[in-house]
């Protein structure tokens, strides 16, 4: 009886531990540089639910950033990138200096979407990684105010506003084709390229709409070779499309946010050293910081990526277990 009185007293009072919905790196005690990073995983394919704990890791430990990365989850706290309309922290996105948002096709409830175009509108930037172009599908409440940001939208929703491309098609032969990137060469001097010569990863080349903006800063290409593997050679046939860009996106409040759109970036790309670095050269160059001369990128505790691919996340994952130890 006494027992169950006092786990009585504990429910009633709140002082029972809930569970993590969201993991915060802090920097190293003297390096933190102020800056807050938010990242937001929620993607059915790529495994942004791994990659982007790693990038935090990263851009925490390595290089002064204070990050927070949110989870497509369930609602006790396990990690489940099918949910596509529960992302606890989302009130976190109006103290970040930047956004990494690596969505696709959500669904949040409207008090939660008001909070992430309150950011896009301020004024403040943010990464488009991979499936972000097509962040947003309203098929739940097709009514909402919000269902403009839809990849279905008219004029590409979220995607066809800021980076001016939304989902549009596989150039690649998708699980057989990899992608090379290939530097720009009027932009090779550009900061976010420091250190950047050698990008490859498995996903394939996304195409890109005939009306791809003119006013984009193409930095990389995206080559499409003929196999999965680094040395295999390019496919002559198949034009290389942008693959990394960046734009500004003029709000409705009349601020203009400069945004950077990365069509490659699943958690299996993320093996690339210099991807990474161009995705940590980002967040310096975003938040108004000097990009170093070869950021230090070498992976956190240890980093193995699942493979890419529909239903293939780690079952049962409980967002407290990517809490930094």
């Amino acid at each position: 009886m006494k027992s169950f009185l006092t786990s009585a007293l504990l429910v009633a009072t709140g002082l029972y531990a809930q569970a993590a919905q969201w993991v915060t790196y802090e920097p190293k005690a003297g390096t933190s540089n102020g800056k807050h990073v938010v990242m937001l995983s929620g993607d059915e394919e790529y495994r942004s639910e791994e990659g982007l704990p790693q990038l935090g890791k990263i851009l925490s430990q390595r290089h002064g950033f204070r990050c927070t990365v949110l989870f497509s989850q369930d609602p006790d706290g396990t990690i489940n990138p099918d949910n596509q309309t529960n992302v606890p922290g989302m009130h976190l996105l109006a103290g970040a200096d930047l956004v990494i948002n690596q969505f696709r096709f959500r669904e949040l409830p409207d008090e939660d979407m008001a909070k992430f175009v309150a950011y896009l509108d301020s004024g403040k930037p943010m990464m488009v990684l991979r499936t972000a172009t097509h962040s947003f599908n309203y098929e739940r409440n097709k009514q909402s105010p919000f269902a403009k940001y839809s990849w279905t939208a008219k004029g590409g929703g979220f995607g066809g506003m800021t980076v001016g491309e939304t989902w549009t098609y596989h150039h690649g032969d998708h699980g057989r084709e990899a992608t090379r990137g290939v530097i720009d060469g009027k932009n090779r001097s550009h900061p976010l390229l420091r250190g950047v010569n050698d990008v490859f990863g498995p996903t394939d080349v996304y195409g890109v709409n005939p009306d791809f903006p003119s006013d984009a800063t193409v930095l990389l290409h995206g080559q499409v070779l003929t196999g999965m593997k680094p040395t295999d050679p390019p496919n002559l046939k198949k034009a290389v499309m942008p693959l990394v860009w960046l734009r500004d996106y003029k709000t409705p409040t009349g601020a203009t946010s400069k945004v950077l759109a990365s069509t490659i970036g699943a958690a299996s790309d993320m093996r690339s050293d210099d991807l990474r670095r161009l995705f940590v050269n980002a967040a310096y160059h975003l938040t108004g910081l000097e990009v170093p001369k070869s950021a230090d990128v070498t992976p956190v505790g240890e980093f193995d990526p699942s493979p890419f691919g529909f239903k293939g996340y780690k079952k049962g994952v409980k967002v407290e277990s990517h809490e930094l130890h």
